[in-house]
């Protein structure tokens, strides 16, 4: 699937089947969110994946609004070191994860990390150093059912050409 269609038909998904992700599927979706773009080249990201149910089923259980990501054949954790835009360097590996999964046929869900009251317990959880933010939590899988992308709004409700 190309890139523009990978963003047209990514949507969020939250019930999975027990399905697994090949190792080398997942491989391909975190070398996606290793090339996005970055400031100043600082590259601060580092990805945990979980696939060990129970792991998964724990990191599900300590979110507030993530439940679902107990049932995920995998969980993709963003960590960044603490840089000047860490978060803006975090959140674009993030999107370009949700692509590359979306162009290899794994559905997903974005859930917070950052500022989240849980983030020291995943850390924990996950042994990561002290010196890591926590950007975000990704479930990943196949869908249970087929759905397809909620509606957007339309681009000529959201274009402006050179003044607001």
């Amino acid at each position: 699937m190309d890139a523009l269609e990978a963003i047209k038909t990514r949507h969020s998904t939250r019930i999975f089947t027990d399905r697994k992700i090949p190792k080398d599927v997942l491989e391909k979706i975190i070398d996606a969110g290793g090339r996005a773009p970055t400031a100043r080249n600082e590259q601060p990201w580092a990805f945990v994946v979980v696939t060990d149910p129970a792991t998964v089923k724990k990191i599900g259980e300590t979110t507030d609004h993530g439940k679902f990501i107990s049932q995920a054949s995998a969980c993709v954790c963003v960590f960044c070191r603490d840089t000047k835009y860490y978060l803006e360097d975090g959140c674009a590996a993030t999107e370009n994860i949700l692509l590359a999964a979306a162009a290899l046929g794994v559905q997903s869900c974005w859930v917070a990390g950052d500022k989240k009251d849980y983030c020291a317990d995943i850390a924990r959880l996950l042994g990561v150093p002290p010196d890591q933010k926590l950007i975000s939590l990704l479930a990943l899988g196949y869908a249970k059912s087929p759905e397809g992308p909620k509606a957007k709004r339309p681009t000529s409700e959201t274009l402006r050409w050179e003044k607001w």
